[in-house]
């Protein structure tokens, strides 16, 4: 038996009016999504546990099986799994991302999205400047980039685990002033926050973007931080083997401490210009040779916290086409196969943050019956009488009961 899933990292949406009350789910082409649907059932699962934030580590951990409120511990240590950073006793990871700051406005939580090149640039000059043997720095691709700090105790830890903080991609267009870390241990972060600033003001790279009008990574932005999780691997918890394709790092990383095989897509960049093609391509491959494979696009995305409706549209029909097309067309001459397809959470354009919706999904394949829908939507799966309680239950589902 062979099984699929793929994710269209913030897909869902709400309807807007600029669509005649349709989503942009509703409005793409999405053609092998909908034959899909017209051969399997469709329905909504809860990605997020109550209580918890709807970002993409959650809802991703949840999909690949796990349940969050068991195994999660901060977003940095995905990350960090993923780039080879091994964290020790009283180590704590954070998400660093590098952003643009004017007049104490977030304007770009990306920097620009800033180049590889670049950010790693940046990165160096951020260790020699401020880091120490308890603070260091580490490049992982474009704007998303880690800190470990190492405490002097585990009550240290606690405080720096417990400490609010928020993703910058939440408070786009809004003064940061509120949304500073706030905690026991703020004081440490918001001070290195700021001393970032005095140094990346003066970096040379900025200086260049800026004569190119582009977007300057003149501050750190600091959120997701946790110790290493213990989890049992995928093949423990379902009996198979299989890989993950991303380009974001905190989805390779799940993959990694999962025990599957990450898959590196020559141009994958977690952004609108993402080898979309290249990963349905690869995917059949994995499938070729592994029981299982898990695809996630970022690119719907980072639409939706751009608050571009049109990219969006886009990035919903590069998917269909290059990646699910690839895939389906695959299985769908396979003997024995289950497919998935879903949005991890929703990214709505209009609020251009993520939000704890359940997600629509779409099931196909070997033993799964036809629900009576033909078009993949928000409205159609919430008409659905199929709901998941978790994504781990869905996967589960998927894997384990026909």
């Amino acid at each position: 038996m062979k099984y699929a899933i793929l994710v269209g990292d913030g897909m869902s949406d709400y309807p807007l009016t600029e669509l005649n009350n349709k989503t942009p789910l509703e409005v793409a082409k999405i053609p092998n999504i909908n034959e899909m649907v017209k051969k399997g059932m469709i329905g909504l699962v809860k990605t997020v546990p109550r209580g918890m934030k709807p970002a993409s580590d959650i809802a991703n951990l949840s999909i690949l099986g796990y349940d969050p409120k068991a195994y999660y511990t901060g977003r940095g240590p995905l990350e960090a799994a993923n780039i080879g950073v091994e964290l020790g006793e009283n180590e704590v990871a954070f998400r660093c991302n590098l952003v643009t700051v004017n007049n104490d406005i977030m304007a770009d939580y990306s920097a620009g999205h800033i180049s590889d090149k670049e950010a790693e640039a940046i990165i160096e000059c951020l260790n020699e400047k401020l880091g120490s043997e308890s603070l260091k720095f580490y490049h992982g691709k474009s704007y998303r980039n880690l800190l470990v700090i190492k405490a002097k105790s585990a009550h240290d830890v606690d405080d720096l685990i417990k400490t609010s903080c928020t993703p910058p991609h939440d408070i786009a267009s809004q003064n940061i002033s509120k949304s500073l870390p706030k905690g026991s241990s703020a004081a440490v972060l918001n001070r290195l926050m700021e001393e970032s600033r005095a140094v990346l003001e003066k970096h040379e790279i900025n200086k260049v973007r800026l004569d190119l009008h582009e977007n300057p990574a003149n501050m750190i932005w600091l959120w997701g931080q946790g110790t290493n999780p213990n989890m049992p691997t995928f093949k423990g918890i379902f009996g198979i083997e299989g890989a993950v394709i991303s380009a974001v790092d905190l989805v390779n990383g799940i993959g990694k401490i999962a025990g599957l095989e990450v898959v590196t897509v020559p141009g994958a960049t977690g952004y609108y210009d993402t080898n979309y093609q290249g990963k349905g391509d690869y995917a059949v491959k994995v499938l070729k040779r592994k029981d299982f494979v898990f695809v996630h696009v970022e690119a719907p995305d980072e639409a939706g916290h751009n608050g571009d409706l049109r990219a969006k549209i886009t990035a919903i029909e590069n998917f269909d086409k290059f990646v699910v097309g690839a895939v389906w067309d695959f299985l769908k001459n396979t003997e024995d196969f289950r497919m998935l397809v879903l949005s991890d959470h929703a990214t709505p354009v209009a609020v251009r943050t993520h939000v704890s919706d359940p997600a629509p999904f779409v099931m196909a394949g070997t033993n799964v019956a036809h629900n009576g829908f033909d078009i993949f939507s928000e409205a159609n799966a919430a008409l659905s009488k199929l709901k998941f309680r978790s994504g781990a239950a869905l996967t589960g589902n998927l894997i384990k009961k026909f």
